[in-house]
C-alpha cells in the first residue's frame, strides 16, 4: 500500500464542505483540519503509484473549494504502537 499525504488549501469559506467532499472519495482514509500553512491534511493510501495521478490531480484538486494540492509520499511508517506489537511477538510463549 502506497500512502500520501496531501497538503491542501481550501477556499476558506468552503473548508467544512470541501473536507467532506474530500473524506468521500475513494482512497482517502483520514482528513484532518488544520492551522498553519495548509487549511486541510489528507492521508490516502493507494495500490499503485499511477493511482495517485488518477486520485490527486484527477479528484481531489477538482472538488470545489480546493485551491491548491502539495503532495508527500510515505517511505516508512513508524509508531509507538508498532513498536511495541514488535517487542511482544512472542513474549506469551512459554
Amino acid at each position: 500500500m502506497i500512502k500520501a499525504i496531501v497538503m491542501i488549501q481550501v477556499n476558506a469559506d468552503s473548508i467544512p464542505e470541501t473536507a467532506q467532499a474530500i473524506a468521500d472519495v475513494e482512497g482517502v482514509t483520514e482528513v484532518y483540519s488544520c492551522a498553519g500553512d495548509v487549511d486541510l491534511i489528507a492521508i490516502m493510501g493507494v495500490a499503485r503509484h499511477e493511482d495517485l495521478a488518477d486520485l490527486i490531480p484527477g479528484r481531489i484538486s477538482k472538488i470545489p473549494g480546493v485551491v491548491a494540492t502539495d503532495t508527500h509520499i510515505a517511505f516508512r511508517s513508524y509508531s509507538r504502537q508498532d513498536t511495541e506489537a514488535a517487542f511482544s511477538i512472542g513474549a506469551d510463549a512459554e
